[in-house]
């Protein structure tokens, strides 16, 4: 070997194990202190350490084991921190500001006091900031006006006091801005009229006064205005009819004006000069170097390793050996970056993605590994099943008007998606339970977009379908929102007070302590076979259906312990990889028609046979059926399978009708079970 080769190869090594030195030790440095920030928050949030245990200084935040609702970006620096719904009963620490590059801070639904910190103006790069329903007192700070990338700004929901901020026009960017439900007094300021990008604006509950602000009817995207319940007065511009229903002023007695129904006609005491509108200045009340927007004295360029710290001579020194180290191993170290960043927890992020967009594959797997429900996300597809229903016909539009949530709306009924109301999880959906504003319960399920149809028009079809069902034993379809945003659609049912029918069988494995009567499982049978056999009959606006996926899991109880089945038509909504993993699933609980091996095919029958199985379930009191219950249906002895934990407490007569329906449906040979009208006609002429 030539000795010039030996002694590059020792520079390179020798180089190399410098640079891992150095760069270990950077990040060492960098590290700790936001570990340090984190660690001055979860004192002041988690003052007795009951919910943040997992935070610890010797954590990583960036990992996947520890530091619970902390996600990083790609650079492996904190741009998350959810923890939505987790009792947190602290307040919050200046210490956030020192999480430079901080994109999302998802603090609402919990039991936090005190005030909103000054500091966390700081945080210049963050895009939701979600502070409501809590316990916080004091002002909105004015240097609020000063985070330039918010677009999402949720206080409802607490105890503020004081007037709103003229420094909250400064916010250009800012989509939601909602305040509702505070002690705030004051006018409302112009400034917010000169938001271009405000959408949704809720000043509703508090203490103001003075007029409505001329200005807001030129704020060019906003669809809703929530003034109502408060001390507002004098003339309501006329140019915000233009919101339509998104605009609602009621309870404040001194409005009037003309073109409102509700409102009473000015007089000569009202101010008639509302509509005059003074120009908002973006450097009005900034002329001193306290108010000027911080973006333009700090720029934390999150993009690179780490972000701008307080200036100190060790770490200028350190990290000047490292530039210089770098340049000779650059290629080496981009290697172990792109080695160690795949082994890391993190989030993708608008600041950390060059295209903007992920492809539907890098989507799932961000999906998965994400701590927040709110990071904003773009697919490469713009999947976006509206838009071809928004510009189409007068039933388009009166379609998504009956039917169509704001998102908002399944935000603020689920707690913003909190574990608290989680019911329940699957590989492609999530349930959750939410109470809307009208004071009903419903469920929400959440399906990743991944899972849905790729064809909007495909998938909107399914939706119309979905909403045309109409019968007392299958679950009510409310309605539907879908996000591209938070990469999924959301299927908004009524809630079923007594959960689903599994959580009532099984009483002797403990997995239910309340035992169903006899008259109410023919009741349940019944309604089931009712349900189905609506599915299966076709009608003006709709063809016959095959569920395809029934089982005792899909059947939930309401108050009263009536069925009403889930998922009904959802297959028109999914991916086929989606429903293919579904009927494995069927298949191992022993819901598949044994047709379906050889044909691949769905149909009425298969349908039927699957309801034989959950008779059996029902009147066994078991989700499990071994082979001998099943010999012992067809062998007549009903006697045998029946439930125990009944104690004889049944008709043996309606026992022996239901066996002998219940081994028809799931007869080996498909042209040998009845249809369902056959079995509700049965079942009516039993009287049972």
């Amino acid at each position: 070997m030539n000795i010039n080769t030996i002694s590059c190869n020792n520079f390179l090594c020798t180089s190399f194990i410098i640079f891992l030195t150095l760069s270990s030790l950077a990040k060492h440095i960098n590290g700790n202190a936001e570990v340090k920030a984190l660690m001055e928050l979860k004192s002041s949030l988690d003052p007795d350490n009951k919910y943040l245990q997992s935070w610890t200084d010797e954590g990583d935040p960036c990992s996947n084991d520890s530091f619970e609702g902390v996600a990083c970006n790609l650079h492996l620096k904190v741009a998350n921190i959810s923890l939505q719904g987790k009792g947190l009963t602290g307040s919050i620490s200046p210490a956030v500001a020192g999480l430079k590059c901080l994109s999302g801070l998802y603090l609402h639904y919990n039991s936090l006091s005190g005030v909103i910190p000054i500091e966390i103006s700081n945080l210049t790069e963050l895009i939701d900031l979600y502070l409501n329903v809590n316990n916080l007192s004091g002002t909105i700070p004015p240097h609020i006006g000063n985070m330039a990338s918010l677009q999402v700004l949720e206080l409802c929901c607490n105890h503020l006091s004081g007037g709103i901020p003229e420094e909250v026009g400064y916010l250009q960017k800012l989509n939601v801005l909602t305040l509702q439900y505070n002690r705030l007094t004051g006018q409302i300021p112009s400034s917010i009229g000169n938001m271009g990008m405000l959408k949704r604006l809720d000043l509703s509950f508090n203490h103001l006064s003075g007029k409505i602000p001329g200005q807001l009817a030129n704020a060019p995207l906003i669809e809703v205005l929530e003034v109502q319940n408060n001390k507002l007065s004098g003339l309501v511009p006329l140019g915000l009819k233009k919101i339509k229903g998104g605009f609602h002023f009621g309870n404040n007695s001194g409005l009037c004006g003309a073109g409102y129904p509700s409102l009473r006609p000015c007089n000569s005491w009202d101010d008639q000069n509302i509509n005059q509108i003074e120009p908002f200045s973006p450097t009005k009340n900034s002329t001193n170097a306290e108010h000027a927007p911080l973006n333009a004295k700090i720029h934390a360029d999150c993009n690179q390793t780490s972000c701008p710290r307080s200036s100190k001579l060790r770490q200028i020194a350190i990290f000047g050996g490292i530039i210089t180290i770098i340049i000779t191993v650059v290629a080496v170290g981009l290697l172990i970056f792109r080695h160690r960043r795949n082994k890391q927890k993190v989030i993708i992020t608008s600041h950390s993605i060059s295209d903007d967009r992920l492809s539907a594959t890098d989507a799932k797997d961000f999906y998965s590994r994400t701590a927040s429900p709110l990071v904003t996300l773009e697919y490469s597809n713009k999947w976006d099943p509206m838009v071809c229903y928004q510009i189409g016909s007068d039933d388009s539009d009166n379609f998504l008007q009956r039917f169509k949530f704001n998102l908002e709306e399944i935000e603020s009924a689920t707690q913003y998606f909190s574990e608290v109301n989680l019911l329940g999880k699957s590989k492609f959906s999530s349930v959750y339970k939410g109470i809307l504003k009208d004071g009903s319960f419903v469920a929400v399920k959440s399906i990743n977009i991944i899972s849905c149809k790729s064809e909007e028009v495909e998938f909107m079809d399914g939706l119309r379908l979905l909403t045309s069902l109409r019968h007392e034993n299958l679950a009510r379809l409310r309605g539907f929102c879908c996000s591209m945003g938070r990469g999924e659609c959301y299927l908004i049912y009524d809630f079923a007070s007594n959960g689903n029918l599994a959580q009532h069988l099984d009483i002797a494995d403990g997995r239910s302590n309340y035992i169903l009567d006899w008259k109410m499982r023919i009741s349940i049978i019944t309604g089931i076979a009712k349900g189905i056999g609506y599915l299966h009959t076709s009608e003006t606006n709709r063809p016959a259906i095959v569920h395809q996926n029934i089982s005792v899991e899909k059947v939930l109880l309401d108050q009263d312990f009536n069925p009403v089945i889930m998922d009904s038509g959802l297959v028109k909504l999914l991916a086929d990889d989606i429903v293919f993993s579904a009927l494995k699933v069927s298949a191992a609980l022993g819901y598949m028609a044994p047709e379906y091996i050889t044909t691949g095919r769905f149909t009425e029958k298969s349908d039927v046979y699957a309801f034989g199985v959950i008779m059996l379930q029902v009147l066994s009191g078991r989700t499990i059926l071994s082979a001998s219950v099943r010999q012992e249906v067809e062998t007549g002895k009903h006697e045998e399978f029946i439930d125990q934990n009944l104690n004889g407490n049944l008709s043996k007569l309606e026992a022996a009708k239901l066996s002998n329906i219940a081994s028809a449906c799931i007869h080996e040979n498909p042209e040998c079970r009845p249809t369902m009208k056959a079995v509700i006609g049965d079942l009516s002429n039993h009287r049972f």
